[in-house]
């Protein structure tokens, strides 16, 4: 009877044992599809038409490229609440040296500095004042946002220059620019993720810090850097958002970003606790949520309950998590 019953479990495992690990390292990808087939359902054929389906990949394309450097971070066992209000920070001083030098290249390269810069600062609190990065970021987000309501007087900045405007509002075949630097950084991201020592120092100090520490990495460097290229990616968010608006507003420009890019990251399976996670699974967590967003749009559900989903979202997959 046990060596039946041994023979058994063998042969269940043969058989099921491929399927079960191609659901679990495939679920966000499934739990897409899924999405879009409920979504076809319930939205009717409006849904699927092509106009539909650019302009979802169009409105998640800024919160996809926070979302990169959020996964870089939290995988790292981080997180970093700043980055709205970083956006509109660096947004802003961008646009001001463009009116004022007629420099869209210096601009551009005030923003990159500026969201480096910002990473740069969250990092180090963390690492060098040993805060909690949900401490440090929060404190962060609140200095930028309240700079840029001062700044700008609590109102917003427009750039004078229409070749600026041109970046993010053109288009490939019908698919809008920011489209396609969603996908080129996706890209860029995974292969630093996947092939190069930082990116598997990230996921080494995510999963084990002291270990990491005793194995010679520099734990400290490495997550600073990690807060450094979030904040890069914030700042290219932030260049491809004023470009397309044309403008920044200290009031509601990023508002909820670190929302979405959190439930983002967390929906494509990366974990809080840190040292796993994919940017093909963010970039899919994006999706969905783009999906779940417009869905509601079509069914005339208030965008008042919109926040209400994402938010059982986010218990959800993090319950899951705990029970993997």
């Amino acid at each position: 009877m046990n060596v039946r019953s041994t023979y058994l479990k063998v042969r269940n495992h043969r058989v099921w044992g491929p399927v079960v690990r191609f659901l679990a390292d495939n679920s966000v990808i499934l739990a897409f599809v899924a999405m879009v087939i409920v979504a076809t359902i319930l939205a009717g054929d409006s849904f699927m038409s092509q106009a539909n389906i650019i302009n979802i990949l169009r409105t998640v394309s800024i919160i996809g490229i926070i979302s990169l450097g959020m996964t870089l971070i939290i995988i790292s066992g981080g997180i970093d609440l700043s980055v709205g209000s970083a956006l509109v920070l660096v947004g802003a001083a961008g646009i001001w040296v463009m009116n004022e030098t007629g420099s869209i290249p210096l601009g551009m390269l005030t923003m990159l500095v500026g969201g480096a810069g910002v990473g740069f600062i969250n990092g180090t609190i963390i690492t060098r004042g040993r805060v909690t990065p949900f401490i440090a970021t929060l404190g962060v987000m609140a200095t930028c946002r309240s700079l840029s309501l001062y700044l700008l007087n609590g109102g917003g900045i427009s750039a004078n220059l229409p070749a600026y405007w041109a970046i993010s509002n053109g288009d490939i075949l019908g698919i809008s620019y920011p489209v396609f630097y969603f996908i080129l950084l996706t890209a860029l991201v995974l292969l630093f993720s996947q092939r190069t020592p930082l990116g598997r120092y990230i996921y080494s100090i995510g999963s084990n810090e002291k270990a990491s520490h005793l194995s010679a990495i520099n734990v400290n460097r490495v997550k600073v850097i990690t807060y450094m290229i979030g904040g890069a990616m914030v700042a290219v968010a932030a260049m491809v958002e004023t470009s397309r608006l044309n403008s920044v507003s200290a009031a509601s420009s990023g508002q909820g970003y670190e929302l979405d890019a959190i439930a983002a990251v967390i929906i494509g399976g990366t974990r809080m606790s840190g040292g796993k996670g994919t940017v093909v699974g963010t970039f899919f967590g994006v999706l969905i949520l783009g999906v779940l967003n417009n869905m509601l749009t079509l069914m005339g559900v208030s965008p008042f309950v919109t926040g209400t989903v994402k938010g059982i979202i986010i218990i959800v997959s993090v319950l899951v998590q705990k029970k993997e």
